[in-house]
């Protein structure tokens, strides 16, 4: 398969390190966050010419990394950032209506995870992992290992599984995304379309194996620098 990259937002949470870098580029451990995922990518068993990068914010220093490092990957510009949907659907044309992967630039999953969702079958799958506190996120609501509805950060109770971002995609999520509408925040939300896609029964859970680390504020850097020393 296919591997997306989703790499065009602001980093607003991530303020004043992404003055000058979108998120991915901040450096944890001596290396950017990007190279640490393109690692696992790489364990993974995808190629460069396997891998796209899509950008927005910044989006030319994420290609001067790339050609600092000779890495030839695909880099799709988002040229207004409506949102992870319309992020994805801009790499219709790299998929070439294959399955494929998709895993945000701030996250990072273990080679074997990564291994793991790209599941040779008719579904989509979302990956799942438990927390304490899942009012911060996208809650998933399953039958067994079906996906019935995603709950976005929840003011009641509802569950603790949680959406960690990491996909396996059918070309049936560019016809998803072509139905649904801009949200409150301007944005066409990925969520929505396979929240459109769960009610024909087209999406399934995978629990994540090992590890979800997610780059999502300040203090977020410190905690992933800490647990990638744990695992060296």
């Amino acid at each position: 398969m296919k591997a997306v990259i989703l790499a065009a937002g602001k980093g607003v949470r991530m303020l004043p390190l992404t003055l000058d870098r979108p998120k991915p580029l901040i450096e944890i451990n001596g290396k950017t966050f990007l190279m640490h995922l393109l690692e696992r990518l790489h364990t993974a068993g995808f190629e460069d010419k396997d891998i796209a990068i899509v950008v927005g914010y910044k989006g030319e220093k994420i290609e001067e990394f790339l050609d600092e490092h000779n890495l030839a990957i695909t880099v799709i510009a988002q040229q207004a950032l409506l949102g992870t949907g319309d992020a994805v659907y801009h790499a219709r044309e790299f998929v070439d209506e294959e399955d494929f992967i998709v895993v945000g630039g701030d996250n990072l999953f273990s080679a074997d995870d990564l291994l793991r969702i790209q599941q040779d079958d008719e579904y989509c799958y979302v990956s799942g992992w438990k927390v304490e506190d899942p009012s911060r996120y996208g809650v998933l609501l399953c039958q067994g290992d079906v996906l019935v509805e995603i709950v976005e950060k929840p003011k009641e109770f509802v569950g603790n599984l949680i959406n960690a971002g990491l996909y396996k995609f059918t070309p049936d999520i560019f016809e998803a995304l072509e139905q649904i509408d801009i949200s409150e925040r301007g944005e066409l939300e990925l969520t929505d379309a396979i929240s459109l896609l769960a009610e024909s029964r087209k999406v399934k859970v995978m629990m994540l194996q090992d590890y979800w680390l997610d780059l999502g504020k300040k203090d977020d850097v410190k905690k992933v620098e800490e647990f990638l020393k744990k695992l060296e």
